[in-house]
């Protein structure tokens, strides 16, 4: 458990993606099993220990600690662990305080993994308690971070599975395509990273990790081709992978997070042998798609309403065609014929018949932009025919589908981003590495006389920034709500956003999609600040 510990410790001060590969895969080659697998699983936020809730630690809290102590504590801190860690006292069973870390008694994380597991609902203050006394200070934190699920160490599921292929010395996209035949601590998986047999692909329907563009504008599309290159248009939903083979049918996300649950209708419906890569929409009518709003409502669901199923239909807008059942490959029965590997325009003409025999009402293919110049693509995306567009496509013709974000074969041109000057009113501190920090602002506009908000934001500033807008909501204060702050409504903050939605469950009628800060605008007036009709002004016409 101390090796853990001090991992997540390191990880959490280390600002470098590629030291913090190192980190993983340091630890994963210097642990045994099953640890180091306990440890993957909650790096990859595959570490299910529902019955451990948050109400129920700080019933266990309050069982050691003054119940306003312990309020006034986490309104400072502002991490639950971090605080329940911090606070915790030493009992007279706990090792002496003389002792050197190597000297105290450790656990190991398999031990408290099983306990954890094994523990009931009822129990939580009382085991956990027992468990906290019996670790030495340094793994208290660690264990707390475990069991609420978020360690906030800027890790993610990716970055993780990145480490193990680098700790392996395999490819990423191995270790992917393996991820959901899977199951914690991957003592298969670790066996074959070390010299042993490779695992045979349990899962049916897997994930395979998906294509990503880069980012382009006129400039560096002036040295391309035209000729060379396709475009179509970007569509503002979420990219998905649907696969259905042998009779399981699935919905990834494009991190390889089964998605399947929240859209039933649409796993229904998918009556074919393959894997096709697309965006998820929302169906309106039938041939329009409602707005990325309307597909939130569906999103991060278990269970979805009979009502909710009718009034926001979900539909895939069809991109590529990764597997072709209607070839079969020769291998295990309901496969079929992994296609990545040919060009781009065979692909598309592929993915036009697979999709055929397929209700039009859950799944289409999207268009193709024709041109013949750049100027021309330019002028398309500043003309794009649907609000739900956010920008063009351009892809080679002659590109096999190659997983990861390599840079040539596929661009993404998004349209420009909607700008906004805001009022800075609210302010909350920050978690982790921020936990020091107000680093999660909430913004507003002018309506008539008064300022009402449109919005949060907590990221897009320098780290030096950060520091400035910190001390200025420190110097600024009006009022405090435990970790959240309200300040004099004086600094104005250029807000950037993807898109804009009606919402009636905000005050002003409005939100934003991925609000961040651009500038702050030290130099300019609150006064100035725009106004809520500027907004509503660039709102989709309601259907």
């Amino acid at each position: 458990m101390r090796a853990f510990a001090r991992l997540l410790d390191r990880l959490s001060f280390t600002p470098s993606r590629n030291d913090k590969l190192t980190l993983i895969a340091d630890y994963l080659r210097d642990t045994p099993d099953p640890d180091r697998g306990w440890a993957l699983a909650a790096l990859t936020g595959d570490l299910d220990l529902r019955s451990i809730t948050p109400s129920r630690l700080r019933q266990m809290v309050e069982g050691r600690i003054d119940a306003e102590l312990f309020r006034l504590s986490y309104d400072y801190v502002g991490d639950l662990a971090e605080t329940i860690a911090l606070i915790w006292p030493e009992t007279e069973g706990d090792a002496p305080a003389q002792l050197d870390e190597a000297e105290r008694p450790d656990i190991p994380l398999s031990q408290v993994v099983t306990r954890l597991h094994e523990m009931g609902r009822a129990n939580v203050p009382t085991e956990m308690a027992e468990m906290l006394d019996a670790l030495p200070p340094e793994a208290r934190y660690a264990l707390l971070k475990l069991v609420t699920g978020g360690l906030r160490v800027g890790v993610s599921a990716q970055l993780a599975k990145t480490a193990v292929a680098r700790f392996g010395e395999v490819e990423l996209t191995e270790i992917v395509e393996l991820w959901h035949g899977l199951t914690p601590p991957y003592a298969d998986l670790f066996a074959w990273l070390t010299g042993g047999e490779k695992p045979v692909n349990a899962a049916r329907a897997p994930f395979r990790p998906v294509m990503l563009s880069t980012a382009t504008d006129l400039g560096q599309l002036q040295a391309l081709d035209p000729a060379e290159h396709i475009a179509e248009w970007k569509w503002d939903g979420i990219r998905v992978q649907a696969v259905a083979e042998a009779g399981t049918r699935r919905i990834y996300s494009r991190t390889g997070e089964d998605i399947s649950g929240a859209f039933p209708d649409l796993v229904e419906a998918m009556d074919f042998e393959g894997a096709i890569d697309g965006e998820l929409l929302v169906r309106r009518g039938t041939t329009g798609v409602g707005s990325f709003a309307d597909l939130q409502k569906r999103l991060n669901r278990k269970t979805v309403s009979k009502a909710l199923l009718k009034s926001n239909p979900a539909m895939l807008r069809a991109y590529d065609l990764l597997i072709d059942g209607t070839h079969q490959d020769g291998g295990v029965e309901g496969s079929g014929q992994d296609i990545r590997a040919l060009p781009q325009t065979e692909r598309r003409g592929r993915l036009e018949a697979f999709l055929a025999p397929l209700d039009p009402a859950r799944f289409d293919l999207s268009p193709l932009i024709p041109f013949t110049t750049w100027e021309e693509v330019a002028q398309a995306r500043d003309d794009l025919p649907d609000p739900v567009i956010e920008g063009v496509m351009i892809k080679r013709r002659d590109t096999p589908y190659l997983a990861g974000r390599i840079r040539g074969p596929w661009f993404k041109w998004k349209r420009d981003p909607f700008l906004v000057d805001a009022i800075l009113l609210y302010a909350q501190r920050g978690h982790g590495k921020r936990s020091g920090f107000y680093s999660d602002y909430t913004f507003g506009v002018w309506k008539g006389n008064e300022i009402v908000p449109v919005g949060k934001a907590y990221f897009g500033f320098t780290d030096e920034e950060l520091k400035q807008l910190d001390r200025f909501i420190r110097d600024n204060t009006r009022e405090r709500f435990g970790p959240v702050r309200s300040v004099t409504p004086d600094l104005v903050l250029e807000i950037a956003f993807e898109g804009l939605n009606r919402s009636p469950r905000h005050k002003s009628g409005v939100a934003m999609r991925f609000p961040r800060v651009h500038r702050i605008r030290w130099d300019k007036p609150a006064q100035e600040a725009d106004h809520l009709a500027t907004l509503e002004a660039m709102l989709p016409p309601e259907a």
